[in-house]
């Protein structure tokens, strides 16, 4: 049964302290100024916030000292306390209306670098990290954890330094007002983080594994979407419920001890606050009757006027101590989540040790090779040495492999002893079962895969030497399974080079024999194809595929099943359109149609990693060997 693959279980970040540091680095990198006005309100906003209490304690004060002498005595008094009220928490609006606006400005411009980041960085990884990682969990990189890292920055910072300010301020505008009653909070507040670290650490550690449970679902869900057609036509329906059931039960699981924790932690805060509130008041009660002398460091007796503000700072300090609890879920998830991305930024790029270019050429009469500027048709390998010279070879299409060993894990070999050699403008067929290594060894061509012994030559040089890039853009490749991307039919062809003109494009679809199809749809080059072109039959998105390749105009092409979605009418139209574009090029066919490769210069039987046989077609039938019996149906390819 598919269960939850890769699910590795929820845990915190392995290096908390190192993955703030770093995404406090990257926010100040980016944002430093910003940031810094951000602070400074909250300061403000903080402070108006907290010294509320101590007007309070004036305003009680002064109606207290002032009963005796009559309200229009006190009216002055009062308004001035009240207006400077009036302006702190005019200041207090004002600074919170900037930060909010700020943080929303640096919270999305911050995602917006991150994605960027994570983007490019992905672009430059080998084709190894793809084939060993799930989809799902790629996706859940852009998605879930970037949506906690954006509650962290847009809620939980701006929520823990005000808290925190607040907490700071709070204990010293109650020490001074009762050094006492003060410590009495400190003993409700010890309460509270007691429950905070039991509750608050069983709820981050399943909210982590919640974060990786959806990652596992929406995998589970991209591939079901991808495969409706096989689920449908194998009645794979109840099947296929079952297992989104299994893991969908796991993210409900996970959700469900996460929510508990989390939904209960608030209530007991709640409650223990209401206990330490109702217990300020029972005491400072009893010390207003004993009438306690300078129980306060402001000397004082204890009075109405210590009580009322000591109890509204002890709602604030309380309400900020549940607001910093409240944070340590998405804190924790945000870590985790962060050190996340980062793994992804430092995935050890494709290794690219190649100085050997592609140029444009130009050959003079004496066969004299020299570098252009301008698109010339002629390609040259720009080889420098050691000494400082500079050698040029005209891009011919000679590939050689030589005693070649590859596995894509070192304790199994794949590919044994492979020797090829292809001469320019000859066409190489391999055949063979699946898992025989055919499609591996156009992968070691252009380098998706280095190979483990032996060597690759491309036109004498060791593709080794090769800039990654400049082999591949020698290289054309048309797949069996089709990637057409989000935009009309012109853009998908001119993905091939995306310097060329609409006439070459169009060119190059008459090649491939796809201008007449493409001529019918609504609006002919210019209709917008989504969903991997799902509005084409299997053979048009073929035919795409195939101009796309021909208007790169490679001097090696490697076609991989190419016809084999292509039904057997088409297949021989599309058959003459590949004649001409494989014309004077260097070509390597992988077919299980038999037929496709009968006019190949050299056909090659693969078999467990091995060629087995190797000929042209008519000598592989009169050897009556493998082949033969492959053609004449004695053998099943499989």
């Amino acid at each position: 049964m598919p269960g939850p693959r890769g699910f590795k279980g929820g845990k915190k970040a392995k290096n908390t302290k190192a993955t703030a540091f770093r995404l406090f680095k990257y926010l100040f990198k980016y944002y430093k100024t910003y940031l810094l006005i951000v602070a400074l309100c909250i300061v403000f906003s903080a402070f108006s916030g907290t010294v509320s209490s101590l007007f309070l304690n004036k305003i009680v004060l002064i109606i207290t000292d002032g009963l005796d002498l009559g309200y229009s005595a006190i009216l002055p008094d009062l308004l001035t306390v009240i207006s400077a009220m009036a302006g702190l928490y005019l200041l207090g609006i004002v600074s919170t209306f900037v930060y909010t606006r700020l943080m929303a400005v640096v919270t999305q411009g911050f995602l917006n670098k991150m994605r960027q980041n994570m983007f490019g960085g992905m672009q430059r990884l080998p084709i190894k990290y793809f084939d060993t990682h799930t989809h799902g969990d790629i996706m859940s990189y852009y998605t879930n954890d970037i949506d906690t890292l954006r509650q962290l920055i847009s809620q939980s910072i701006p929520q823990l330094f005000t808290s925190a300010l607040n907490i700071i301020a709070l204990v010293f505008y109650m020490l001074y007002l009762s050094f006492w009653m003060t410590l009495l909070v400190f003993l409700g507040v010890a309460a509270m983080t007691v429950v905070t670290k039991k509750v608050g650490g069983n709820s981050a550690e399943y909210f982590v594994k919640q974060q990786r449970s959806i990652g596992v679902v929406e995998g589970y869900i991209e591939e079901m979407m991808n495969g409706q057609k096989v689920v449908k036509v194998f009645n794979h329906e109840e099947e296929s419920e079952k297992d989104f059931d299994s893991i969908n039960e796991q993210l409900y699981s996970d959700a469900r001890q996460a929510n508990k924790y989390a939904n209960i932690l608030m209530p007991i805060m709640g409650n223990i606050g209401n206990i330490l509130y109702v217990l300020i008041a029972f005491i400072g009660g009893l010390l207003i009757l004993v009438k306690a002398p300078n129980i306060s460091f402001s000397g004082q007796l204890f009075s109405v006027a210590v009580v009322v503000p000591f109890l509204n700072m002890t709602r604030q300090f309380t309400m900020s101590i549940s607001q910093v609890s409240q944070q340590i879920n998405s804190v924790v998830m945000a870590m985790a989540g962060t050190e996340r991305i980062f793994e992804l930024m430092d995935e050890k790029p494709e290794a690219d040790d190649g100085y050997v270019m592609l140029v444009n050429a130009e050959i003079d009469e004496n066969g004299n090779i020299a570098e252009s500027e301008k698109r010339t048709g002629i390609w040259a390998w720009k080889h420098p040495h050691g000494d400082g010279t500079i050698t040029y070879t005209k891009l011919a299409g000679d590939v050689r492999l030589f005693d070649v060993d590859f596995g894509y894990v070192p304790d199994k070999i794949v590919l044994h002893n492979i020797d090829i050699y292809a001469e320019p403008g000859q066409k190489i067929a391999f055949v063979g079962a699946t898992g025989a290594g055919k499609t591996t060894i156009t992968n070691l061509i252009n380098r998706f895969y280095d190979i483990a012994d032996g060597k690759i030559r491309y036109d004498g040089i060791n593709i080794n030497k090769i800039k990654k890039a400049d082999l591949r853009r020698s290289l054309g490749i048309v797949l069996q399974d089709v990637n057409l991307f989000t935009g009309t039919v012109m853009e998908n062809i001119r993905y091939g080079r995306l310097d060329a003109t609409d006439e070459e494009c169009i060119a190059a679809a008459k090649l491939a024999n796809a201008h007449g199809f493409i001529e019918m749809l609504p609006e002919g080059y210019n209709t917008l194809l989504t969903g991997d072109g799902s509005g084409l039959s299997q053979g048009q998105r073929q035919l795409i595929s195939i101009a796309r390749a021909a208007v790169a105009d490679p001097p090696v092409m490697i076609l991989d099943e190419a016809t084999s979605s292509i039904d057997t009418r088409t297949e021989a139209i599309v058959q003459k359109g590949m004649d001409q574009l494989m014309h004077g090029r260097t070509v390597f066919v992988i077919a299980h149609r038999l037929s496709t490769v009968q006019n190949s210069d050299v056909i090659m039987v693969l078999d467990h990693g091995r060629i087995i046989e190797r000929g042209s077609h008519q000598k592989l039938i009169g050897e009556k060997g493998v082949y033969y019996q492959l053609y004449t149906g004695a053998f099943e390819m499989e």
